[in-house]
């Protein structure tokens, strides 16, 4: 075998840029299993020093149906890798992997790819290639029995790949046009209005406590009396759960009714909101 032709079969094989297949196969003196794993130790270097950067850019993707469903996010650190058609085949075959693991990182690494390589190991590999700072972000799983689950994606790169992602989780046995329609607007009403929780009980302690003393920050040299501040500051605070709660939100459609109303006009008895996923790059 000819040295371009080991070169090209270096090249199919690990995926390594024509310059390092060469100074590999010069390495091993044309062995090419030396070669391969002289390009493999290779990427783990540059991969490790491409780590320290930041990494902003990504994107989220959806694999799943309505039983079960999940979001994985992937940074890199440009847009214009966001949107390599190599980084995209890669984070669509992670999310597929993704949804059979149930978001489990840990097993999601040692997860094997269609190359019968790791997760872990593709993605060293792929960083070398690109020669851009890659990681695995958040990474959320969305199953509830007798549920069903809908999806919205904002920003679209290519189908079920985006810069924002939404699965939302309705508990009914109902199969029907209205609760179709209705999955899919509440989807699009997370993604825009972007709801801390479900419902305001479940919003965490110390997001309360930081609006609390934003409030009484913003109050404390108003000059009203005591009383008249403690009162605007219950008032206040209540709109803030409202407002960053699902269940008591305006409804993005007609702001006039809350999301819990609109489920109330459904009159569908078993119709519930089990949860809801949103994930965005950069937040």
């Amino acid at each position: 075998m000819s040295d371009i032709e080991k070169v090209k079969q270096l090249r199919k094989s690990t995926g390594a840029g024509f310059k390092d297949c060469n100074e590999a196969l010069k390495e091993s003196n044309g062995d090419l299993d030396k070669a391969a794993e002289i390009l493999r130790v290779t990427g783990i270097a540059k991969a490790s020093k491409k780590m320290s950067r930041d990494a902003t850019e990504g994107v989220i993707v959806i694999s799943g149906d309505e039983k079960k469903m999940s979001l994985i996010e992937v940074n890199c650190e440009t847009d214009f890798v966001a949107k390599n058609d190599e980084f995209i085949e890669f984070v669509r075959e992670l999310s597929d992997l993704n949804n059979i693991k149930s978001s489990n990182f840990q097993k999601l690494q040692k997860a094997h790819m269609k190359n019968n390589e790791t997760v872990e190991d593709n993605l060293i590999g792929l960083i070398a290639k690109i020669g851009e700072k890659i990681t695995i972000g958040k990474l959320k799983t969305m199953e509830f029995k007798n549920s069903r689950n809908f999806y919205y994606q904002h920003t679209v790169i290519k189908e079920n790949v985006s810069k924002l992602g939404v699965v939302v989780s309705l508990n009914t046995n109902e199969k029907s046009e209205n609760v179709d329609r209705f999955g899919k607007q509440l989807s699009m009403h997370i993604a825009a209005s972007n709801p801390l929780t479900l419902n305001a009980d479940d919003i965490e302690q110390s997001l309360i406590d930081k609006e609390v003393n934003l409030i009484e920050e913003e109050l404390k040299n108003s000059g009203k009396p005591e009383e008249i501040v403690k009162k605007i500051s219950l008032g206040k605070l209540k709109k803030f759960k409202e407002e960053n709660s699902l269940m008591t939100q305006d409804w993005v459609i007609d702001p006039s009714l809350k999301v819990k109303d609109v489920i109330n006009s459904l009159e569908i008895s078993d119709l519930s909101i089990n949860n809801f996923i949103r994930l965005k790059i950069g937040e």
